[in-house]
């Protein structure tokens, strides 16, 4: 078989776009691989029928007929009836919860089947923390020679960089099951190079076997029709479409947008600031602004993910916000949406980031926690540009819309064959 005819066995766990962002960049990957000429086969966990544009998707279903599922059952039994919950304690014991151990086999007896010949790559996706697609494969070790195991953030959740400080039960016997897969898969795949020397510090393996394939460029189609009636595209939007996950500080963003309505007080006519996604601990805070900055509009929870992709390429300047650490070693699964969008970014993270890495130290609008000054001229600056002539406000950057196209994703997996 040449490399252009590129057979790929992808396993997943959801490919629902509006029920997590997970799935959103890996349909992307799996859209990629096709753009790239290659032939995707994607076996998902989505637990309801799922359909690619010319890619044969298998969906997998939960095994109800199995102690496991027997056990989960009675786990949320007892959580429901007696307000127990014994998840910590299974997890303490085992590692996980009787649910994953179900939703694995499950994995695992779907796939165990497949004739991996027909194969030159397998490769496993997940959501969140979950990593049950990995998991079913390590149960089959003759497919480890072909196995890219596709992590796209830190694990367990101890190893994340502060402020991230949660410690889950069972970590112990979580950081094992991850090391043993950073053992067995011929290829640990990342989105991101800080990622991958982040998890390199922990598991000594992924030095030999690492490979950085970023989130690809989506093939979802933007149009005002999808824009919502809150969005007006004739105004100077600056727009945060994301979750705060209760670490992103909106703080220095709402600020400086406040001290430039004050500087530019006509833009309190013609322009608006937008935080789009699920409520958080800033949510008190956005409200109180509010009464002060009608201006200012925050999603009551997720939006539709076209109506979110429109905005972002109908918006005047995206903003991407990271949380108050030292590092931030994740590649947001906006990034390329962003890059796509062609529009000013206003990114607000630590030194050390992946987002900067990839911006380059020369670009503009680069901003520490603390640069409110600095943040409030280049809204006022950017507005200036928009009242001048709106198409001036471009990212221009034809680096990066190849570094996230399917030519890339096409380079790095035609130079693994």
């Amino acid at each position: 078989m040449s490399k252009a005819s590129l057979k790929i066995l992808i396993i997943t766990e959801s490919l629902d776009v509006n029920a997590n962002s997970a799935a959103k960049g890996r349909l992307a990957l799996i859209n990629s691989f096709k753009l790239a000429g290659f032939y995707p086969e994607v076996y998902h966990y989505t637990q309801k029928e799922i359909r690619i544009d010319d890619v044969k998707c298998t969906p997998v279903f939960e095994e109800k007929f199995s102690a496991m599922y027997l056990l989960s059952r009675l786990h949320r039994l007892f959580f429901r009836w007696l307000k127990i919950d014994i998840g910590n304690i299974t997890n303490i014991l085992f590692g996980f919860s009787f649910g994953f151990f179900n939703d694995r086999n499950s994995v695992y007896k779907a796939i165990k089947k497949v004739d991996i010949e027909q194969y030159q790559m397998v490769w496993t996706f997940s959501q969140g923390s979950s990593f049950r697609s990995h998991a079913a494969l390590l149960k089959l070790p003759k497919w480890h020679n072909k196995w890219y195991a596709y992590v796209h953030d830190p694990y367990p959740h101890h190893l994340y960089p502060r402020p991230y400080n949660f410690i889950e039960y069972g970590y112990k016997k979580k950081r094992y099951f991850f090391m043993d897969i950073t053992k067995k898969a011929y290829k640990v795949v990342f989105p991101s190079l800080l990622l991958k020397e982040w998890m390199e510090s922990y598991y000594i393996d992924v030095k030999e076997k690492s490979l950085i394939l970023p989130h690809p460029l989506v093939t979802a189609k933007s149009s005002k029709d999808s824009l919502p009636e809150y969005f007006d595209s004739n105004k100077f939007n600056v727009l945060h479409a994301g979750n705060l996950l209760n670490l992103r500080d909106p703080l220095p963003l709402v600020e400086a947008y406040q001290k430039f309505l004050e500087i530019k007080p006509e833009a309190k006519n013609d322009s608006a600031l937008l935080f789009i996604g699920k409520k958080s601990i800033f949510q008190d805070y956005l409200n109180k602004k509010r009464q002060y900055i009608p201006q200012l509009y925050i999603s009551k929870d997720y939006e539709d993910f076209n109506k979110v992709f429109s905005m972002q390429q109908f918006t005047s300047v995206n903003v991407i916000l990271e949380a108050k650490s030292e590092i931030s070693p994740f590649l947001p699964g906006k990034f390329p949406h962003c890059v796509a969008a062609n529009k000013p970014i206003l990114l607000i993270g630590p030194h050390y980031s992946e987002c900067k890495r990839l911006l380059g130290n020369d670009y503009s609008y680069l901003f520490d926690f603390d640069d409110i000054e600095k943040l409030t001229n280049s809204i006022v600056f950017l507005y200036d540009t928009w009242k001048q002539n709106s198409n001036n406000l471009t990212l221009n950057r034809p680096d990066l819309l190849h570094y996230l196209s399917a030519d890339y994703s096409k380079e790095i997996l035609i130079s693994e064959l």
